[in-house]
């Protein structure tokens, strides 16, 4: 699913840039930018790419509208400049990570090439999508880690989204390792599983809970989860569940699950299965939602909770407890000139020019580092930390891959585009490779992020000359 109209899905200021350049005439200078982000969200070690695929399809489909054209005029544009928009296609090039791929601080994870105005132009859309999916990507990816291969991980998260946002969480969750979604729109679109039970209402509509769940289990007799919370959990809710699977066993049917929304629910876990056990319904698993995340999760499983699935939603889609990922989109080259820029705060000091990513693994094939350098640089023998050069790496002995390919080249989708599982199962493949180290939910490890020595020079360089 890609944005409708995507030309007006954008900031203002990118408009008024784009018409600078077509004025000054600047607009055809060839010109580079990089996409990558400074900070890990929720305190991790890595992010999950998420986004490239959604992006991909709406800069293609980049076209300005007889509607948005009449708009940029009566905002006082000029005629020349929406003439010219009139026939604009992005016929630049995009070279980026696989989705799906672990990704971390400061390494172009995107580099987007063609003329000064094409490429100012997608800045926003490219931000809004990617840092988007990416940031729930990496909140599923832990949400699904906390809770183990084991475990069913379903996303409930529309009602709770921001607006419009639930569409592509779903689609991002997914990529982070969720096993379906009770998001109808987005299982049909994105073409991933889709399902779900029962609302307290159910429950409530009916003279009596009994009666709530047998008729529940007469439509739905092969995928019958009760909800048993509504009015007394062990008193009545799992009681009356054990009646009626008892009830469809005499029918030749299964109950498949109880369902716990409030209260301890590792408490009462314990004792429903306790209590379903006894009755002969080992079969029977239990899901639980209710503010879920990846550390309640994780206590939840420290703890021993016999939970089989979770259901989890707001703190998914809203990127509890890091409402953004903090990713930009600098400019690095003009007409093959490198460009940086310079602030107060060295880590806020851009890398110049055209770069690439090699990602150096050790014996085992598990990721050490990352190093950052020159398009034109092959074969490196160490990296430099970006912002303490004199902590550097050897790299003389290690195995190494490229991470950025081209995914559009001069407008023109140049790779495949993969379905929503295929990057999913990816993502799980390249998080395996991953130290546990990494991936752990408190403090953990830095991992490797260096640039080449030409690359540190050139900055230095650059640095020396614009500060003189």
């Amino acid at each position: 699913m890609y944005i409708n109209k995507p030309a007006s899905y954008t900031d203002y200021y990118e408009l008024t840039m784009a018409q600078g350049y077509f004025l000054s005439g600047k607009y055809k200078k060839s010109a580079g930018f990089d996409y990558f982000f400074r900070k890990i969200p929720f305190k991790g070690g890595y992010v999950v790419f998420a986004g490239l695929n959604e992006l991909i399809k709406t800069v293609k489909n980049l076209r300005f509208s007889d509607e948005e054209i009449e708009y940029l005029r009566n905002e006082g544009f000029q005629e020349e400049f929406l003439e010219y928009l009139k026939s604009f296609e992005f016929k630049g090039s995009i070279y980026s990570v696989k989705e799906g791929e672990v990704v971390f601080p400061t390494e172009p994870i995107l580099r987007v090439e063609g003329n000064l105005l094409e490429t100012q132009l997608i800045e926003t859309l490219l931000l809004n999508i990617l840092n988007f999916q990416s940031l729930i990507a990496t909140k599923a990816a832990r949400i699904k880690l906390a809770a183990g291969d084991t475990s069913v991980v379903l996303d409930f998260g529309l009602r709770r989204s921001q607006g419009l946002g639930g569409i592509h969480a779903t689609r991002a969750a997914m990529i982070g390792g969720f096993d379906g979604t009770s998001n109808v729109y987005s299982a049909q679109r994105f073409n991933v599983p889709a399902g779900g039970t029962m609302a307290h209402s159910w429950v409530q509509s009916f003279d009596s809970e009994i009666d709530s769940f047998r008729m529940y289990a007469k439509y739905y007799p092969n995928d019958t989860t009760l909800l048993v919370d509504t009015y007394d959990t062990l008193g009545s809710g799992v009681p009356n569940a054990i009646k009626v699977a008892k009830e469809l066993e005499k029918r030749g049917h299964q109950l498949k699950a109880i369902r716990l929304d409030s209260g301890d629910l590792a408490y009462f876990s314990k004792q429903s299965r306790q209590m379903l056990d006894n009755a002969g319904l080992n079969y029977v698993q239990i899901a639980a939602s209710n503010q879920l995340d990846e550390r309640v999760i994780h206590s939840l499983k420290t703890q021993s909770a016999p939970i089989d699935i979770y259901g989890v939603g707001t703190r998914l889609v809203t990127g509890h407890t890091s409402p953004a990922l903090d990713g930009v989109y600098k400019l690095n080259s003009v007409s093959g000139i490198p460009k940086l820029k310079i602030s107060e705060n060295i880590e806020k000091i851009t890398l110049p020019g055209n770069k690439k990513v090699y990602r150096y693994c050790n014996d085992d094939g598990t990721f050490y580092g990352d190093a950052i350098l020159f398009n034109e640089e092959n074969v490196i023998e160490r990296m430099h930390h970006p912002t303490f050069p004199a902590k550097k790496s050897d790299l003389t002995s290690r195995t190494y891959e490229e991470l950025l390919e081209p995914v559009l080249l001069n407008g023109e989708i140049n790779n495949g585009m993969s379905d929503v599982q295929t990057i999913a199962n990816y993502a799980k493949k390249r998080l395996s490779l991953l130290h546990p180290e990494y991936k752990r939910l408190e403090n953990p490890h830095i991992y490797k992020v260096g640039i080449s020595t030409k690359l540190m020079e050139k900055r230095d360089v650059l640095l020396k000359l614009f500060k003189s």
